[in-house]
């Protein structure tokens, strides 16, 4: 895991998300592996510190994944060396009244990151496609003027709606955001271990919800539409990258790389260039901020 990762991972237009494993092995212990990551994790701050000074791009991060598949604890311990300033975490959950009033990407709209900043979507405007997806009932909700009924949920809505998507990002990039989406890949059997431990513990029975089983029975489904989502939407400047994530440190680790390749590729992110006339000022000052001493 020492050469670059990022291409190893992204999803191509004629890939199918079974192509991609769920879990990979490494030479490396797991304190090996989590000492890499908090190497990459400086190394990255240091990147964040450059683009918050540089004031010409935001950063827009997307984790997608089944329930427990660690999008939580990831994004804890890729981000945990970032300055708070400059980087907001969103979770998306069901949109909520003043939400369903008005279109289905406005809420991720106003969350997409200042200049210099980070935005990090725990949850995505792709739930729009995947969990309406697998229940369109939901749809409903939002009082679509062309759709009165279940039935009138055709192939041309979904595609007209990853088209909206595909725009969406478009956008965005054109005005100086960065995009980088991630899928969590789980195998559906260490979900259940996983939501087990939930149940089983007693500091992590909060996490647990119920719903959960009623998503796992329909994981086929669910996978049907992250497949047909990916295939539709993974595109060159914006791809989706399929992160093995049976093992929580490998998947930090792989996603941490992923973000410092890409982000090393923008050469010009750097600090301010002070003109030669504010360094004379900068000289003047610091001449008397050395000779103001206090007795």
């Amino acid at each position: 895991m020492d050469e670059p990762v990022r291409h190893d991972f992204i999803f191509g237009t004629h890939k199918k998300l079974k192509a991609f494993p769920t879990h990979i092995e490494s030479k490396k212990n797991k304190q090996e592996l989590e000492a890499e990551l908090e190497n990459i994790r400086l190394r990255l701050s240091k990147i964040q510190d450059k683009m918050y000074a540089h004031n010409r791009y935001g950063v827009l991060l997307c984790f997608q994944g089944m329930d427990a598949a660690g999008k939580d604890s990831l994004i804890r311990e890729v981000f945990k060396d970032f300055n708070a300033r400059g980087v907001v975490v969103h979770s998306f959950k069901a949109p909520n009244t003043k939400e369903l009033q008005h279109d289905f990407l406005w809420r991720h709209a106003i969350a997409l990151p200042e200049k210099g900043k980070f935005a990090v979507f725990n949850r995505s405007h792709y739930e729009n496609v995947l969990v309406t997806r697998v229940n369109p009932a939901l749809i409903l909700q939002e009082r679509h003027p062309e759709v009165e009924h279940i039935d009138d949920l055709t192939e041309e809505f979904w595609n007209q709606r990853l088209e909206s998507i595909r725009d969406f990002e478009n956008h965005a990039q054109r005005n100086g955001i960065i995009i980088l989406k991630f899928f969590l890949n789980l195998s559906k059997e260490e979900q259940r271990l996983r939501l087990l431990k939930r149940i089983q513990k007693s500091k992590h029975k909060w996490k647990f919800d119920p719903t959960d089983m009623r998503d796992r029975a329909l994981w086929d489904e669910y996978m049907d539409a992250y497949e047909e989502a990916f295939s539709k939407s993974s595109q060159k400047q914006a791809p989706w990258y399929i992160i093995p994530a049976d093992n929580k440190v490998i998947s930090r680790l792989l996603v941490a790389k992923i973000i410092l390749e890409t982000l090393e590729e923008y050469c010009d992110i750097d600090y301010p260039i002070i003109a030669p006339e504010m360094e004379e000022r900068l000289a003047e000052c610091r001449k008397i901020l050395e000779d103001d001493t206090i007795l």
